[in-house]
């Protein structure tokens, strides 16, 4: 029994040691990879000026400038953009990109913001936004369906849906599940020692319950010509 005990420990403690030494292997040895975005590089940082287009079909933007609390949530490498757009005769979307440097917790599972910002999450799905270009392409993209309750002037609950639409890319890579997202990420870093400078890109418009649909293709268009 000592014996067998003695041998769990000695697995247990050369399996740890291993991965730490893998760890600090990778740390020591990796380089910052390409971003999957256009941005342009700032001199003298690790960060970079990510430029989403001012004008898109009959939509017009207002770049929205970093909000505090984001300046006090994200870690100091990381890269952000984002605009508000506004066409006639639909709601206003806003669109966000968050560009990682070194510290890969620049990017967090959207299942703890919402949530954390009052919004309850509906309906996930994922779905493909075909795109127009040099090469025609299939964008694979999460949907989701997410609801909130706003106090009226006279004291009343009022809910309001919305629709959330992101996914992850990065150079030569894109998915829009962050588990795979992670997992690629730890997967390039040890076989190639590149930590993949993944960007998350995400739209947003609140919409009337039972508008969902038309709001999707209001994103969707947004997206596609984007």
């Amino acid at each position: 029994m000592k014996s067998q005990k003695w041998l769990i420990f000695c697995i247990a403690f050369g399996l740890m040691a291993g991965t730490a030494g893998a760890l600090s292997w990778s740390r020591t040895h990796q380089r910052l990879g390409q971003p999957g975005i256009l941005a342009t590089p700032i001199p003298g940082s690790v960060m970079m000026k990510i430029d989403l287009p001012e004008y898109i079909l009959d939509f017009t933007s207002t770049n929205v400038p970093e909000p505090e609390v984001v300046l006090g949530y994200l870690p100091p490498d990381s890269s952000y953009a984002e605009r508000l757009y506004s066409a006639p005769g639909g709601p206003q979307v806003t669109a966000t990109i968050v560009l990682m440097g070194g510290d890969r917790t620049s990017i967090h599972k959207p299942d703890y913001c919402l949530p954390g910002q009052g919004w309850t999450i509906r309906d996930k799905s994922v779905v493909n936004i075909p795109v127009a270009g040099a090469q025609n392409y299939e964008l694979p993209v999460a949907r989701w369906v997410i609801s909130n309750f706003y106090a009226t002037p006279d004291g009343q609950k009022q809910e309001v849906s919305g629709l959330y639409v992101f996914w992850f890319v990065a150079d030569g890579e894109q998915t829009p599940d962050n588990f795979e997202r992670m997992w690629w990420l730890g997967r390039d870093l040890l076989h190639t020692g590149v930590l993949q400078r993944w960007a998350y890109i995400s739209y947003f418009a609140p919409c009337a319950p039972g508008q969902e649909d038309a709001t999707f293709e209001r994103i969707k268009n947004l997206i596609a010509h984007s």
